[in-house]
């Protein structure tokens, strides 16, 4: 029997067992396994039993997915014992084999930073890149941005008051067209 055991205070002992060839680990309602904390992402991870390995793989999540806190890249391989770590959410591995080997001991890792949300990391500007002013593709003569010069509002202005003129005009026309009708 084949189990992960979570290892998080207040879910400690929680455990989920691993029947099928494919698990997958997330946080929204279609996993397999669902675990309902901001740190993991919607569609964290997957767990493929592969003969006797459990296979872990990262389907991109937001804050990693780490074997002994080991981030994996891909796919990595989950050992009898060890702790397999999503976001801040720990679970180690319990295959049921009385007398399976022991992981080696490391010096304990830092406890990761917890995280009240899925943690998103913007693209874009850098303050150092704001500070530096404008770049290439920029007219720099001027000293920062200027605003472009365009003849289009001044033809469309102008095509609006002939427009209007137009309208009047007729609009007399055929004004004094129906009062000389009338006489």
């Amino acid at each position: 029997m084949v189990k992960l055991v979570v290892l998080n205070e207040g879910l400690t002992g929680q455990s989920y067992e691993l029947k099928v060839d494919k698990t997958t680990i997330g946080r929204v309602e279609d996993n397999t396994f669902q675990v309902s904390l901001p740190s993991v992402s919607s569609h964290h991870c997957e767990i493929l039993l592969r003969g006797s390995e459990v296979v872990i793989k990262d389907l991109n999540s937001t804050n990693g997915t780490f074997i002994n806190n080991q981030q994996i890249a891909g796919e990595g391989v989950l050992k009898e014992g060890e702790v397999l770590r999503l976001g801040t959410v720990e679970m180690r591995l319990d295959t049921g084999v009385p007398g399976a080997p022991a992981p080696p001991q490391t010096a304990p890792a830092p406890k990761p930073k917890k995280i009240e949300s899925t943690l998103v990391i913007p693209k874009g500007v850098s303050l150092e890149q704001l500070e530096m002013g404008p770049q290439s593709g920029f007219d720099t003569t001027k000293g920062g941005f200027s605003k472009k010069k365009s003849g289009t509002n001044i033809y469309f202005i102008v095509g609006i008051l002939a427009f209007a003129v137009v309208i009047v005009v007729l609009f007399f026309y055929v004004w004094n067209q129906v009062s000389q009708s009338g006489h």
